[in-house]
């Protein structure tokens, strides 16, 4: 519309300098009117329009331009970081009720030197049967805690799917740079926070395995203790002289 009205104001006025010569100057009742400064004004006053045009396209470019940056620095609505830290809490727990021996370098290395291996064959027999008792009664819990955690793992999975859902919702719906990497850090984490998930359960497994595969190899060596014991006839027989008649 202003480019239009440029445009008129410029024609008229150099048909009314075409038409009039450059020094005529007419009146009417005591005014005097000079064409040619009236086309002079026209235009200075249509150039500084298209000035003024220049300016509100520049603003408006700088104004999209800020609201870009705006959008680009807007932080993602959504954050799953609390969902995340209590999951991860709750598959810690179930490792940290670890029963008889826990995932502690410390408490192996007290268990194995008090009660599997070579020592399985110390003291009397009851001693030996207490132990025994002891590593079998580790060996079901163990199991019994490998299958907790492989509970609370497959109990987070309906969580996780939720989660996933909505961070895929808002990283296709970001409207900046900075909501899309909050997104893709936020679905990287919940990644993260399923390999810890399987990486507990796996060393759960694998701690109850190792725990009866232990506890089978104290029973044999207790076993060759045992047999050893029974095999131990002491110095033998030594003959005497006997008299059975006087």
């Amino acid at each position: 519309m202003r480019k239009k009205l440029a445009a008129i104001l410029i024609s008229g006025t150099i048909a009314v300098a075409a038409t009039q010569p450059a020094q005529a100057q007419f009146g009417f009742g005591g005014i005097v009117f000079d064409p040619s400064n009236y086309a002079e004004n026209v235009l200075t006053a249509a150039r500084t329009l298209e000035q003024i045009n220049n300016q509100i396209k520049q603003l408006q470019n700088e104004a999209q331009m800020l609201i870009n940056q705006a959008r680009n620095l807007a932080s993602l609505p959504h954050s799953s970081l609390a969902q995340l830290q209590n999951t991860i809490a709750r598959t810690q727990d179930l490792l940290n009720e670890a029963q008889n021996i826990a995932y502690q370098v410390s408490e192996i290395e007290t268990a194995f030197n008090e009660q599997y291996g070579e020592a399985a064959a110390n003291g009397d027999f009851a001693d030996m049967i207490a132990n025994a008792e002891a590593r079998w009664r580790t060996s079901v819990a163990g199991y019994e805690d490998a299958l907790k955690v492989q509970a609370g793992v497959v109990d987070n999975i309906e969580g996780t799917r939720a989660e996933l859902s909505n961070l895929v919702s808002q990283s296709q719906g970001a409207t900046g740079a900075l909501q899309a990497a909050q997104a893709g850090n936020q679905l990287l984490a919940l990644q993260s926070q399923q390999i810890t998930d399987l990486t507990a359960a796996i060393a759960a497994q694998n701690r109850a395995q190792a725990l009866d595969a232990a506890r089978r190899a104290s029973a044999e060596a207790q076993a060759r203790e045992n047999l050893d014991r029974f095999l131990d006839y002491g110095s033998g027989y030594a003959p005497t002289t006997v008299t059975m008649f006087r």
